[in-house]
């Protein structure tokens, strides 16, 4: 058995969360490891929506582009009746941008192209998924988390200071460390296939007998790909014929039509359905991310964004304590993260709900999830009274601010980065005094860096907004004290002389 120097973080999972969390701790140089038990990539398309409040994590991350070059918009949703017409709605509302938010449309996007372009990022940074490698058990102590990795006939022991569990509905880390994962099997399994096919245009999502989940079919273009989605209820009993054929055959049976020819399977799943949340987020070391932690049904393309977001969320409070924050730091992950999950779960499962009856299913700004938030957390404090602009635990929006060059300057630009930034209230420039490491101090007013001449950021007033590095706002104060500010970074930074743990 090979053992191996100790890293900072072992991940076990590669899909979206465990890749977002690699991106991560990779752009701020830490070590670690991600594995995955399959022996490639995971091909299917099953997470196939692309929130706009993930469309801003994946700028923060550099792939936004990539991803909506990758993918597409979601097409209408045609609803066939039994003479054979139909009416079209729209599946997500169509609003447009704002300087506020930049993203308002779903992207669809197969997941097995969602990651794809998540690993090569993660490549650029100097980093690649370990397949064909399994977590075959480990334990922890005060200081780390020694893991046995069992690749082939090959056996190998990692000592990393944490252990990350994304590693799925049926993770093997939830288990090992006996955290409950109660929740209901909500009586619905559905058939989910990419197929490629002819006899139907791919303008359109097609769906036939809505609301009726006995013949219920709907077969979605997959953008980006020759391929369509096909979703379909099946009883909960027995199993389904996942072939060509026998997926052919059942679209036949359920639409009427024979002019609909599957040429081939290239993934297909049966699976039921269910809701189901974890007691806790965190044992010791090792913490629950993704579907690990909150499985949801599909309907609304809420599980992957969730999942991407606890990582996002996680990622930079991992390399603070790796780095010399309090460990406490650590604890609001799971305060954070869990009571976002609970709420989704409900969501999805009133969507669900909704698509039992016919003309259900309509998506607006409640599965967008810009307005999750963080205003009850531990990290969230308001010094003050504000009474325009963001909040603690706000999502901090974008802006249409000016530089100082007189140039157009997008406030997301400012914070993208792995950095905090503090937002002050200035009438002029000058260097921060005194600096400190992982903080980027911008001043906002005349003569200062920017400008921001529609006082979005609600600093005409005076004060300093401080914006965490995944994007929310942790701290306003109505002056810029530098005692109450060193005050907050003290319980979120390692200390100033401290630079780094390994």
């Amino acid at each position: 058995m090979e053992e191996r120097a100790e890293i900072d973080v072992l991940i076990c999972g590669a899909h979206a969360a465990g890749l977002t969390l690699a991106i991560d701790l990779a752009r701020r140089g830490l070590s670690f490891r991600i594995i995955d038990q399959l022996d490639c990539p995971f091909g299917g398309s099953r997470g196939k929506g692309i929130q706009p409040r993930t469309q801003e994590v994946f700028e923060d991350l550099g792939i936004i582009d990539r991803i909506v070059a990758a993918g597409g918009l979601y097409p209408p949703m045609r609803n066939y009746r039994a003479d054979g017409s139909y009416a079209e709605t729209t599946v997500f509302e169509a609003r447009p941008a704002s300087a506020d938010t930049p993203y308002l449309l779903a992207l669809m996007i197969p997941q097995f192209l969602t990651e794809g372009v998540m690993r090569e990022r993660l490549a650029e940074l100097g980093h690649e998924v370990t397949f064909g490698t399994a977590l075959a058990g480990f334990e922890q102590d005060d200081a780390s988390v020694i893991a046995r990795l069992k690749r082939g006939d090959d056996e190998e022991l990692i000592h990393a200071r944490y252990l990350i569990g994304a590693d799925g509905g049926r993770s093997f880390v939830r288990g090992a460390i006996g955290i409950g994962f109660p929740g209901k099997t909500l009586g619905v399994r559905a058939v989910v296939a990419d197929v490629r096919l002819s006899g139907l245009t791919r303008d359109a999502w097609h769906q036939f007998n809505d609301g009726d989940m006995e013949r219920l079919v709907a077969i979605c273009p997959l953008a980006g790909t020759d391929l369509f989605q096909v979703q379909a209820p099946i009883p909960l009993e027995g199993e389904p014929d996942l072939s060509a054929e026998g997926l052919e055959q059942m679209i036949a049976e359920r639409t009427g039509r024979r002019d609909i020819e599957l040429r081939s399977v290239s993934w297909a799943s049966a699976c039921a359905m269910n809701a189901r949340l974890a007691d806790r987020y965190r044992a010791g070391r090792i913490f629950l991310v993704g579907d690990a932690a909150h499985i949801h049904p599909p309907t609304g393309g809420q599980g992957l964004n969730t999942s991407i977001q606890d990582a996002y969320n996680l990622g930079w409070k991992l390399a603070a304590v790796l780095a010399g924050a309090p460990d406490a730091l650590l604890d609001t992950y799971e305060e954070e993260r869990r009571a976002v999950a609970a709420d989704v779960l409900g969501l999805s499962t009133r969507l669900l709900e909704g698509h039992h009856q016919q003309g259900g299913g309509l998506r607006g700004r409640d599965t967008h999830q810009l307005d999750i938030g963080y205003a009850g957390s531990a990290l969230s404090h308001d010094a003050g009274a504000r009474t325009t602009g963001p909040l603690a635990g706000d999502r901090m929006p974008d802006a249409a601010l000016i530089g100082a060059a007189g140039q157009p300057r997008r406030l997301f630009d400012v914070l993208t980065g792995p950095h905090w930034t503090l937002l002050v209230s200035e009438p002029g420039y000058s260097p921060a005094a005194p600096p400190r490491e992982g903080v980027r101090v911008v001043t906002i007013g005349d003569g200062a860096e920017l400008r921001d001449p529609s006082d979005q950021l609600g600093l005409a007033s005076g004060g300093a907004v401080l914006v965490r590095p995944d994007g929310y706002v942790g701290a306003t104060f109505d002056v810029a004290c530098p005692d109450r500010i060193g005050d907050y970074l003290a319980r979120v930074l390692p200390p100033a002389n401290v630079s780094g743990s390994h």
